[in-house]
Parts: C-alpha cells; structure tokens; sequence
C-alpha cells in the first residue's frame, strides 16, 4: 500500500485562500499534481458537496473535509497548516490545521482504516501540537504517518493515567460506576466516526465510568459482545445515518445526538446517558420516537417533534410518487393518451402477453404495463405516509398499524390528510402501548402481536367511524360545485379555483377532488364540448407549479433560505414537477406549511386563470411534459406553468424573509441532515 502522505503533500504556512472552499480546491489540485487523482474540480467537487451537509470544522483549530471520489486513484491525506486560520464551521473559531482526506470510491478496507487512524489521532493533543511545532514537510510526514501505523513511532506515545478515576458525583447508578455504550457513525464513516467514538471513550475514562463505543464506519464495524450491551445501563447514539442493527439495544434508556455532538460535548452526553439510566420513564431503544434522533428531546416543542416525524413519512413516501408518478407518464408516452381509459391498461396486461401482443402492438402493451405498474406504486402512497409517520413515533411496532390506518384513510377517501392523521394515530397508540412495563414473559409478544393488534384497532376504527365520511362527504359537495361553475361559463373563475384545489393539500382530498373532477370530464369530452380539455389542463398545469416552485426556489433563487436537506429535495422536486407529481412539494410544505402551501396556492391560482385564458386543451389526464404531444397550444401550456412557477418560487422566498425569520432558523437548525 502505498504512503497515503507525502511531502509534496503537505503545505506549511503558504496562504491557500481566504475562505474554505479555496482552500479544499487548493488541497485537491496538490493531490492532483502528486499523481493521486485525476481530476482536481471532481475531486474539489465531491469534497465541497459533502462540507455544504455537514461543515468540517472541529474544536481546536482543526478541519477535516473528506470525500470518496472517483477522481481519486490512491487514498491520499493533503495537509495545511494555515496562518492566519480559515473559518470551517468550528463552534471555537478559525482552523489551522486542515487534513483533506481523499479516498476512492471503490476504496478497499485496509486504506479507509489508515484514514480512520488520522481522524482518531485529531483527538490526541500531543498529536496537534507536534503538527503545529514542525518545521519541515518531511516532519509533517513523520508524525502522520506513525499516527496511521505506516511508520514507527520514534518514541511510544504518552501512557494514560495509571489508574482510572473514581466515577464523577452523580454518575453512578445502583450505588457503583455507570456502565455505557456508544454507537459512532457519520454520513462518509472515515472521519467524524472515529473522532466521536475517541472522544466520548476519553470522556468516559476522565469520568470514572465503564464506557465502551462501537464505531460503524465504511470499512465495517465490530459488534458489542452480547454481554456487554445486556449489562449496560444506557446507550448513546451519536450517529448522522441509522444505527445497524438497532434492536440489539432494545429497552435500554437511549440519549441520541449528531455525531458531531459526540466530538464536541461528549461529557455532556455521557452525564444525560447516566440521567437516562436513573430515570424509570426516559426514552428506551424501541420505543422512542424517531423525532428525537438528532438532538436531545428535552429541546424539541411539540411542533418540531411533529415535524420530524412527518417528515420521516414523507421521505419514506417520496419513492412511491416518484416511480409511480414517472411510470404513469412513460406509459402515457408509449402507450398514448387513451391507454387509460376504462382500465384499458390493466385489460390488455391481463388479457394478452409479450407473445400474444394486442392490437395496438408492442407501444399499447408496454405503455400498458408501465402505466399498471405506476398506478400499483401509486397506489401505496397513502399507506406508506401513515405507515411510516408511525414508524417515526413508535420504530417498528407501529408500522403494521400505520399501514393499515393509512389504507382505510385511502378507501374512505380521506387521501393524504387522512393518511396524517391515520399514521399519528397508530403512532402515538403504539407509542403509549410500549411504555407499558410488561411482565418478562409477555414482552416478546408486545412488538409483534399485541401492539400492532391494539393500535390498528383503535387508529383504524376512528378512521372509519369518524374521521373518513365527513371527508368524502366534503370531496362530493367541492366536486358537485365546481361542476356548477363551469355550467354558468364562468371558466376562468373555475381555473382559479381549481389551480387554488390542486395546490392546496399537495395531492391531498382537496386536490384529488379537482383532478377527478377533471378527469371524469373527459369522458363527456368530444369536438364540439372541449371544456373537459380546458379543465383538464389548467388542473394538470397547475399542479405541476409546487414542486417546481420549490424546486426553483431551493436550488436557484434563494438556496441559503433552505437546509441541506430541503436543498437535495428541491433537485428532485424538478423531474417531479415536469412529471405532473405535486407531492415532491409535500417535504417543503410539511416543514413550513404556512408559508409554502399559500405561496403555492397564489401561483396556482395565476396558472389557472393563465391556461383557462389561452384556452389550453389537454387530452391526457396525467404526465406534465411526457405528453406535451396532447396539448394544444403548448405555447400556451408553457407560459401558464412559468408564470405560476415564478409568482409560487418570489412569494415563498417572500414570505420565509419577513414573516418570523427567527423562528425559520432555528426550525433548520433542528432539521437532521440528509447523510
């Protein structure tokens, strides 16, 4: 293996910019120039994308931004040593010491264990303090390369204290030591997994405790013997990714963090781990709700417990619309604009087959069979929301119920908003049932017969006794009126309408109503009655406008407004917007709906009075652009949508700058970053 450092890559006090980014570009290009990558922009790009998640700077002047790329032929580690330091996020201030750790994408386990070394050696001060006292390129190359084990050291490294302390007051539990485990793991698993899982060890030693970590890194990690985890008295979780195989720690009080927490305060952590343990009623692995998973819950309200949790299902759900909502549109675009009419789609796959072709040929059946497929996807939609919103509260003992409150919210009609509230439900029913102390012999029948039994019941039976008519009964009387206005000609009053229908709830009751009321015109649709054509595309139009008003507004107008999160969704949102999928809007709008959702109302309003106005004719009832064949005059069809998209996108960057700008950062502050 060859040394992953080097004198050529190492830069002792030369001024390499003055922010950040010049830095890491500066850093890449010298990997570039010894041989090591390929490309300094690729490599300095893949970097760069991962320090905008989650920024590099660490206490104690350090830096670490890290990448696996495919530019990157030898695993590599880029030094500076910066005079004056450059600002890397660290709560204490500027960096002067910046390691860019590159490593492959396909890089083996053996080099991303040496990285590891180096992010566990930044925890060391002799280690810092003999990087800031070198003179040299080759001393730089010296002390690193006996840190990650590819040289011996000159002399052996300091020993710890002889003897550990005597546990600190207050952590103690049943009169001895607090026993704690950890589990580390970040978004890449080189660097900041290491450096938290030594960090809280070094903290667990100063305090006198018994504290053991398991790292989950890239290169694998190393399971917690069974006996070890069984006599803990909690567990920490300092993770950015879901911990692996989380129901080895089920029923044990749990404290969960980011895992750069793990690196700042690991005393902090450790001394609410001990609290936990002493507390009878405090969150346990397995039953605590999801929404506490990047910070303490004791600093969540209400509201952004809620938060979190919609947004879990709603990342959960995103999958369904999206390949459900593409496949449909491919199908409209293979098949033609018909291949749904009366179950056309799911008459020709069942009745023929890839050697019994139909008439319409290859374009009719495989336009049919993406078109099924689309509509199956689709068609979890519902049930996936409420499923996992309950997984969110209750981890997996609420997904069963959740499932099932959110098909009967599907069959009762109350869409999306009854998936919401079917999914809270179930959740919080199997939350409350969790916490009960079962005695030993019933505990194994709890997760997987008992609570999923009780929470369905009592979710799914308030769905169908109460909550489902009264919205099925709204979606009869808002589709019976809007066919009322259009009887008296007042179309583009009913293009307003509609446009404000479809943008309101996201693919919710609302919006449904208006889309089927559109669709179900069509079947009156003919040359002398093109009405239906009218509607039908000031629905279809403005229902792309959210997504991809958002997507203009997170990824090209105002992309600091947004967390990284929101910013990654806003990519996506724009195929999901030209696809006619309002629901890629739903993760902005569960965030921050009362500025999103009228914001989208506005510009749905202006693009369908715009399209009722141009007179624009769809024949499709779904695809957005896949079936721009079926519109007439796409002129029209287009100048609608971007004069919607912009009002939606100026109107919600608007409203996120001087309506509580405050109370909009802190909120991003506790969104988790996506890893």
């Amino acid at each position: 293996m060859s040394d992953t450092i080097t004198p050529g890559l190492v830069s002792l006090d030369v001024p390499l910019g003055a922010d950040k980014a010049a830095v890491i570009r500066s850093l890449a290009a010298r990997v570039v120039a010894q041989g090591r990558a390929t490309d300094a922009e690729a490599l300095y790009a893949d970097a760069w994308a991962r320090e905008e998640k989650d920024e590099t700077g660490l206490p104690g002047g350090i830096a670490i931004p890290h990448a696996k790329s495919a530019a990157v032929t030898t695993p590599s580690l880029a030094f500076a040593r910066l005079n004056p330091g450059v600002d890397f996020g660290a709560p204490d201030g500027a960096a002067d010491l910046v390691f860019l750790i590159a490593a492959p994408a396909d890089a083996a386990e053996a080099h991303l264990a040496v990285l590891s070394k180096l992010a566990r050696s930044l925890m060391q001060e002799d280690f810092t303090s003999g990087l800031r006292a070198a003179s040299s390129d080759d001393d730089v190359v010296a002390i690193v390369q006996a840190a990650i084990g590819e040289r011996e050291a000159a002399a052996p490294a300091a020993a710890a204290a002889a003897a550990a302390p005597s546990a600190a007051p207050g952590l103690v539990v049943d009169g001895r030591p607090a026993r704690v485990v950890a589990v580390t793991a970040c978004a890449t698993g080189i660097a900041h997994t290491f450096m938290a899982a030594d960090a809280l060890t070094a903290a667990g030693k100063k305090a006198g405790i018994d504290l053991v970590v398991e790292p989950q890194g890239s290169s694998g990690y190393q399971a917690l013997p069974p006996d070890v985890i069984r006599n803990a008295d909690a567990v920490i979780f300092a993770t950015d990714v879901d911990v692996r195989e989380p129901q080895r720690f089920a029923g044990k009080p749990v404290v969960r963090s980011g895992v750069k927490r793990g690196i700042e305060q690991p005393d902090q952590l450790i001394s609410e781990a001990v609290a936990a343990a002493n507390d009878p009623s405090a969150t346990r692995v397995g039953g605590e709700s999801a929404a506490a998973t990047a910070a303490p819950a004791e600093t969540l309200s209400w509201g952004a417990r809620i938060q979190r949790i919609l947004l879990t299902g709603v990342s959960y759900m995103i999958p369904f619309v999206a390949g459900g909502g593409l496949l449909i549109a491919l199908g409209f675009l293979i098949g033609g604009v018909n291949v749904n009419a009366d179950d056309a789609a799911f008459t020709v796959i069942k009745d023929n087959a890839l050697w019994a072709l139909p008439e319409g040929g290859l374009a009719q059946y495989f336009g049919s069979v993406f078109f099924v497929i689309g509509v199956t996807s689709m068609g979890f939609l519902v049930s996936a929301l409420a499923g996992y919103i309950a997984f969110a509260i209750a981890d997996r003992p609420g997904i069963a119920p959740g499932f099932v409150a959110g098909a009967i919210a599907a069959l009762m009609g109350a869409g999306f908003i009854g998936g919401i509230i079917g999914g809270l439900l179930a959740g919080y029913v199997a939350w409350w049932i969790g916490r009960f102390n079962a005695p030993r012999w019933l505990r194994g029948l709890m997760p997987v017969v008992i609570i999923p039994l009780v929470a369905s019941i009592v979710a799914s039976g308030l769905m169908i006794l109460f909550l489902g008519r009264p919205i099925a009964t709204l979606m009869v009387g808002l589709n019976d009126w809007l066919t009322g206005l259009a009887a008296t000609g007042a179309i583009i009053l009913v293009g307003v309408i509609l446009g404000l229908m479809m943008c309101f709830d996201l693919g919710g009751p609302v919006n449904k109503v208006a889309y089927a009321f559109a669709v179900a015109g069509l079947a009156s649709a003919s040359a002398e009655n093109t009405t239906p054509y009218l509607i039908m595309a000031a629905v279809m139009t403005a229902g792309m406008v959210p997504p991809l008003a958002m997507a203009l507004a997170s990824t090209v107008l105002a992309r600091n407004m947004f967390p990284p999160v929101e910013r990654e969704n806003g990519k996506a949102a724009w195929l999901l917007g030209a696809a006619f999928i309002s629901e890629g809007a739903i993760p902005f709008a569960a965030a921050d709906p009362l500025r999103v959702i009228p914001a989208m109302m506005a510009g749905g309003a202006v693009t369908g009075a715009l399209s009722m106005a141009f007179a624009v004719e769809s024949l499709a009832p779904h695809g957005g652009i896949f079936v721009l064949f079926a519109i007439n005059p796409i002129w029209g069809f287009l100048i609608a949508l971007a004069a919607g998209t912009v009002v939606s996108a100026l109107t919600v960057i608007a409203l996120k700058k001087w309506i509580a700008p405050k109370e909009l950062e802190e909120a991003e502050a506790r969104v988790p970053v996506a890893a």
